[in-house]
């Protein structure tokens, strides 16, 4: 009966009916949505040990370069693998590889509980920088098909807004868990089978083209496809030969800075629950507490940056001025923050202190479009890639050698100074980067 009134409404309102008809529907937002959140899952997982680690290191008898050679341990793998990973998604559908990943990842996660060594644990480290690395190619590779030109970098933040995100609740819910279970290893656990139950649920709902999909409707299918068929008015650009581009400047400058943003960013995400437990004498509650303010500052600090990026550009910032002027602002800001930590005593002091640091550092998350406006569309998924591999470099390295500096001189000073000069060449590096449209192709 209800129908037959709704059908009823609907044949004595044509308008409404047309209108509601020609509505499109949002599917390639919900699978972003879906996106987002798996790459948040990414970083809780990857996360996990660094929240546990007082736990393990304790069980395990393990020195702080030992600690750091396993923190290190997934960014070797992980790094390693990017470009492959890109290669495979190309051959292989984006849908099958984000499945097949998520579900590898969430089971190195889970058999990391069996680990009574640290030499396996180091393996499932491995195992997982392995499984992980494909989420962002076919994150990429699935906005190329389901997105508008106008839509992908909204896409793209909600890609890269899994980073604080993921290490946020992190914190949270592996402390919660453990608490909870009293048992790292069944935490362990539970965030692994977790992890697989989401990877299959995304599996099920992600199709590599909108035409795939049985929620897209006419409106939405004709909205994508329309723009992708949108005719070019400009003329045939200049396509400069790879070794031109990879040698010029502002590509050199835009690999350094993302190098120099990650290792702040990575080596807070790997040594911060440390520390804050070592130096301050945070407890678990405390350090799972605080770690989630922390990089939660980091989540709404790059959305706002990109929101304050686009409402500068809308209202006539010229490229130039808006970039070099965040970038610039956003290291040093994350810099001058971070010095004031290693002078800081207060608990409260500290957690404000490494929350502004964060926020401003997020910012950065913005780089994902510099790509294709040093290279062209052809090569930006070549020199994103190059870029994401030379981050993840730092990746292996930094956790390790903050573990040596630690133990060598018995503080974290030291540590906090590397990080401050790592922020200030961003802000460096950044400077150097020419931002305007070079009209490649």
């Amino acid at each position: 009966m209800q129908f037959e009134d709704t059908a009823t409404r609907h044949e004595a309102d044509p308008a409404r009916a047309v209108a509601h008809a020609a509505a499109p529907t949002a599917v390639r937002w919900r699978i972003f949505w879906i996106l987002l959140l798996l790459s948040s899952i990414n970083y809780i997982d990857r996360a996990s040990l660094s929240v546990a680690l007082p736990i393990i290191s304790t069980e395990f008898n393990l020195t702080p370069a030992m600690e750091g050679v396993l923190l290190s341990a997934f960014f070797w793998t992980y790094a390693l693998m990017q470009i492959p990973s890109g290669l495979v998604v190309d051959r292989f559908k984006a849908r099958n590889i984000v499945g097949m990943a998520t579900i590898a990842w969430g089971a190195c996660q889970a058999f990391a509980a069996g680990c009574f060594h640290w030499v396996p644990l180091l393996l499932t480290r491995l195992g997982l920088g392995v499984a992980e690395s494909p989420i962002m190619p076919a994150g990429a590779k699935l906005a190329g098909s389901w997105l508008t030109p106008s839509e992908r970098g909204r896409g793209a933040a909600l890609l890269d807004g899994g980073a604080p995100l993921g290490s946020a609740f992190g914190a949270i819910i592996i402390t919660a868990l453990i608490a909870w279970l009293g048992s790292w290893r069944l935490a362990f656990v539970v965030a692994g089978v977790g992890t697989v139950v989401v990877g299959v649920l995304a599996w099920w709902y992600i199709r590599n083209h909108p035409a795939e999909h049985p929620g897209v409707n006419s409106a939405e299918l004709a909205h994508i496809e329309a723009a992708r068929r949108k005719p070019n008015a400009q003329a045939p650009r200049e396509r400069l030969p790879l070794r031109a581009v990879l040698a010029d400047r502002s590509v050199l400058c835009m690999f350094a800075s993302w190098a120099c943003y990650n290792s702040v960013f990575y080596g807070l995400m790997t040594w911060m629950p440390s520390y804050l437990h070592k130096a301050h004498g945070f407890d678990l509650k405390q350090m799972g507490g605080a770690t989630f303010v922390i990089f939660m500052c980091g989540f709404i600090g790059e959305l706002f940056g990109g929101w304050l990026a686009d409402t500068w550009r809308a209202a006539g910032g010229e490229a130039n001025r808006v970039m070099k002027s965040m970038f610039g602002f956003a290291g040093l800001a994350s810099a001058a923050a971070i010095l004031a930590v290693s002078y800081a005593s207060g608990l409260v002091s500290v957690v404000v202190l490494l929350s502004i640091a964060l926020f401003f550092i997020r910012w950065c998350g913005m780089f994902w479009g510099v790509p294709a406006t040093l290279g062209g569309q052809s090569r930006a998924g070549l020199l994103a890639g190059a870029m994401n591999f030379s981050g993840n470099i730092v990746g292996v390295v930094v956790p390790i050698l903050i573990g040596v500096i630690v133990q060598t001189t018995g503080t974290y000073f030291l540590a906090l100074m590397f990080f401050v000069v790592a922020a200030f060449g961003l802000a460096v590096c950044a400077s150097l980067i020419d931002y305007r449209d070079r009209g490649l192709d």
